[in-house]
């Protein structure tokens, strides 16, 4: 008598059992939850009136929420000299201008370095490895050197410059393109006359989407969560984040606002990421290898 065969949408599994498929998904369950906690908790700290937020020992649950902590948020920003739409604005420009500078460089620098052979190649590229290894904060007297020599301390360009120039998504950028995009296809695109940057753009561009999408959200996320800067000075060309540290600053009366100011800052990022998920973990899943 032969064994009846597993399917799953009129396909064969052979691989695992009913039993195994339930206990992994029931561990990744529970692990998602547990991933989804930390979130939960600023969320439910963003609810609590300042009696909870200071009760101990501490509840992980909301018992009389409430919507002050916002109002009181916005109520602060609006108060402020500077208006509140000029944060917004400071740092929608300096995302947006930073993101896709970083895409546009990164992208262009990573397909010369995997597809273009040119002398020093390998060099150029143990460097990039190597600037990978030293934190922003080790480079930043260098930086304020050089951005003094071009005049663009306390200007947009101090910020976005800078992100333009980040190494880990060129780094990202090439090892996915090596993997990704056949060279076979690339000399098809040549031999039908088509430029070096048309190829790029055409051809190699879509062949990475999960990679660039990547970059961008990791981009965004870095610039929209960057606070104050010390190349910026004037308070007209700060970001929304220095003006939420300078709020939830003022003592534990403001504790409140402070809990839904951290709230309002991560949610456009976290938007953005579980939009782009599945692409990310493509990416993550395909970097650096080859066939």
């Amino acid at each position: 008598m032969s064994k009846r065969l597993r399917t799953r949408g009129h396909k064969v599994v052979l691989n695992r059992s009913a039993g195994g498929d339930a206990g992994i998904i029931a561990f990744l369950i529970i692990m998602g939850a547990f991933m989804f906690l930390p979130m939960l908790y600023a969320v439910m700290q963003s609810l609590k009136p300042l009696d909870e937020l200071f009760m101990f020992p501490p509840r992980f649950y909301v018992i009389h929420p409430t919507f002050e902590n916002y109002a009181d948020l916005f109520s602060l920003l609006n108060d402020a000299w500077v208006p509140f739409s000029r944060y917004i604005f400071n740092t929608v420009f300096i995302t947006a201008c930073g993101t896709l500078g970083n895409l546009l460089l990164g992208s262009m620098a990573a397909y010369a370095l995997a597809k273009l052979k040119f002398p020093g190649a390998n060099f150029f590229f143990k460097l990039i490895v190597m600037s990978l290894m030293f934190h922003a904060t080790v480079n930043q007297v260098t930086h304020f050197i050089l951005l003094s020599a071009f005049h663009w301390v306390d200007t947009y360009l101090a910020i976005i410059v800078p992100a333009m120039a980040s190494t880990l998504g060129l780094y990202l950028m090439k090892q996915f393109m090596e993997s990704s995009v056949p060279d076979t296809v690339l000399e098809s695109a040549r031999l039908d006359g088509a430029s070096e940057f048309r190829t790029f753009w055409v051809i190699a561009m879509p062949m990475v989407k999960p990679a660039w999408l990547t970059l961008i959200i990791e981009s965004f996320r870095s610039l929209w969560n960057s606070g104050a800067s010390i190349y910026i000075h004037s308070e007209q060309l700060k970001t929304f984040n220095y003006a939420i540290t300078q709020i939830i600053s003022g003592g534990i009366a403001r504790s409140g606002a402070g809990a839904a100011a951290a709230m309002v800052t991560a949610l456009v990022p976290i938007i953005v990421f579980v939009i782009n998920q599945s692409k990310i973990i493509e990416t993550m899943g395909s970097s650096g290898m080859k066939d």
